[in-house]
């Protein structure tokens, strides 16, 4: 396909290790960081056009990137910030790379209430939409309205895409499978609270996140859907992993749930202790724990060592 030369401001060969909250990850052939959706657009619809494999990542959490990098184009929506509320209507609009720490503490101090679970998760809206993000007992899918999306290429235009039509599971939506790009999302939140109320509440939701899982350390979140009504982290408690390393990688001795960087992990460490837990579970209870995380690029266990 035609496609011309790469857009000045994409990078060539960028380290992604500085773009994931697990401080891993090879270099991108191409890296964009737009500033604006239409730039996001521009970008990506010239991979489109050039036939190049192209994903677009947010804060990078949740990400498990190849140490050999990844092929095409790697688009980042850090940049695309800004939200509005609507305190009388509890109708709230946010951009893709809007951190949903900053939106869940604008929503609290609005009085708005509905995303006080949101104040912990190190992600942006558009991830928090493709992934059903949840904690606290509360999810995106409860509070979403609706999500603006693009596709890549060259004659489409922006449409809204309603929650209900996004196919929500756990950790789980349509976006994960379609080439759609996420501009924006609007949120249908409780209005007419005491801010005050909702501030503590939002603030008590992030201490006993901080006070129970290892933020002192690069991870990605949670490893391991739960399979409920079980829970991941007290399945690999029990079985005396808490501590269990390979290379640099170690499962958290604070929440058994958490793969830590402890300074020096690469990608194939942090994927093999990932299998490494997998397998024991399975030897021990039958289960498969299902990762959270999403791996990117290529992982062979042939080159893999502890």
């Amino acid at each position: 396909m035609a496609g011309g030369e790469p857009p000045a401001n994409l990078s060539a060969q960028l380290p992604l290790a500085a773009h994931t909250t697990w401080k891993v990850g090879g270099p991108a052939e191409w890296f964009g960081e737009p500033s604006s959706e239409e730039e996001l657009h521009a970008m990506a619809r010239w991979a489109w056009e050039r036939g190049l494999p192209w994903r677009l990542i947010g804060a990078g959490s949740n990400l498990l990137i190849s140490d050999s990098g990844l092929a095409g184009l790697t688009l980042c929506s850090r940049r695309l910030q800004g939200s509005q509320l609507d305190a009388s209507t509890g109708l709230v609009e946010a951009r893709a790379g809007e951190p949903i720490p900053t939106l869940a503490r604008r929503a609290a101090r609005a009085g708005l209430s509905g995303l006080e679970w949101a104040v912990g998760i190190p992600g942006t809206v558009g991830g928090a939409v493709a992934m059903n993000a949840g904690a606290q007992g509360g999810c995106t899918a409860e509070v979403l309205r609706d999500v603006t999306v693009v596709a890549p290429d060259p004659g489409s235009v922006p449409f809204i895409l309603p929650a209900s039509s996004l196919e929500f599971a756990y950790r789980h939506s349509r976006l994960q499978e379609e080439p759609l790009l996420v501009l924006s999302a609007r949120f249908q939140l409780s209005a007419g609270h005491d801010p005050r109320a909702i501030d503590r509440r939002t603030s008590a939701n992030l201490q006993s996140r901080t006070g129970t899982q290892p933020y002192h350390l690069p991870s990605c979140g949670s490893v391991f859907r739960n399979p409920e009504p079980l829970k991941a982290g007290r399945l690999i408690e029990e079985l005396g992993l808490k501590g269990c390393t390979v290379g640099g990688a170690m499962v958290s001795p604070m929440h058994a749930n958490f793969i830590v960087n402890t300074g020096e992990a690469t990608a194939a460490q942090i994927n093999r202790l990932i299998e490494r837990v997998q397998e024991r579970v399975r030897q021990a209870h039958g289960l498969e724990l299902h990762p959270e995380v999403k791996r990117l690029g290529s992982f062979d266990r042939a080159t893999m060592s502890d």
